[in-house]
């Protein structure tokens, strides 16, 4: 009895990485939101994020966890953003060392602004977890719309991430 318990659990384990192994979020078409989140931690984020604002699809981003070392110029260097739009567009955000940080911080932010649209730009194999935390910390009405930057993760890393995805909404008590 026990023993078949343990295989049920296993299976259902099994399935459910498979599941999110296979259906990695993509990227979001043109819709335009008041804002853009980042999370940094992945190739690509930012560059996506600054291209979404360069087109026009969002007003302001916000870039969370950033070194409090790297100074605005460097970040801009760095991306290659024109003054007008660090000064414009962009603030950097230093607190944040985890993706729950990253989304209290960005719900910091949030409450500084008006938006009640943003889009959450973060790695595919990453969205999951964070589009969970995200949504549990940002202001009640915010509507979040997913944009993964497509990766090529090794098994390893969606490992990792799936259990993570599991603990954290474990802790948080919301279904995986």
């Amino acid at each position: 009895m026990i023993l078949r318990f343990v295989a049920a659990i296993l299976l259902v384990y099994a399935f459910g990485f498979l599941g999110f192994a296979v259906t990695l979020p993509q990227p979001l078409a043109g819709e335009p939101t008041d804002a853009v989140i980042v999370p940094t931690g992945g190739p690509g984020r930012i560059a996506r994020g600054l291209d979404i604002v360069d087109r026009g699809l969002a007003k302001e981003l916000f870039v969370s966890g950033v070194d409090p070392e790297v100074t605005t110029e460097e970040f801009a260097a760095e991306f290659d953003v024109s003054s007008r739009t660090m000064d414009c567009c962009v603030t950097l955000g230093r607190l944040a060392v985890d993706t729950r940080s990253n989304a209290g911080e960005a719900a910091e932010w949030l409450k500084e602004h008006d938006f009640s649209s943003v889009r959450l730009v973060t790695t595919d194999w990453h969205m999951a977890r964070a589009a969970n935390e995200f949504s549990g910390a940002l202001p009640e009405g915010t509507v979040i719309e997913k944009d993964a930057v497509v990766s090529s993760p090794e098994l390893a890393t969606l490992f990792l991430e799936y259990n993570k995805l599991i603990a954290a909404a474990v802790s948080q008590g919301l279904p995986v």
